[in-house]
């Protein structure tokens, strides 16, 4: 079964209990600030790993000191579906072990 777009009230709510991330366009994001470059390239490594487990990937950018990521559902039309928050929920988690901000 095909991952369902969230309308606007329902992506909105669900930021609600993801604070830093927020509704762009047709995607949710996330910037990541970390100590170091090291520790930004790290993190990106685990976030690589979670999205294959998940099978569910973000456009996924390593700055010096920082991690952005930027998620929507392809199969969905380019919309923001549950897949999108699962991820970034997963990422949150994992996301102050690194020391990300």
């Amino acid at each position: 079964m095909a991952a369902e777009p969230l309308s606007q009230k329902e992506i909105e709510d669900r930021l609600r209990e993801l604070p830093g991330w927020a509704f762009e366009g047709d995607r949710i994001i996330r910037t990541y600030r970390l100590g170091s470059h090291v520790a930004a390239s790290a993190l990106v490594a685990h976030i690589a790993a979670v999205q294959d487990e998940l099978n569910h990937h973000s456009d996924l950018t390593l700055g010096y000191n920082t991690v952005r990521l930027s998620v929507n559902t392809h199969s969905a039309g380019d919309s923001v579906t549950e897949s999108d928050f699962a991820l970034a929920e997963r990422v949150e988690a994992l996301a102050p072990a690194h020391g990300a901000s």
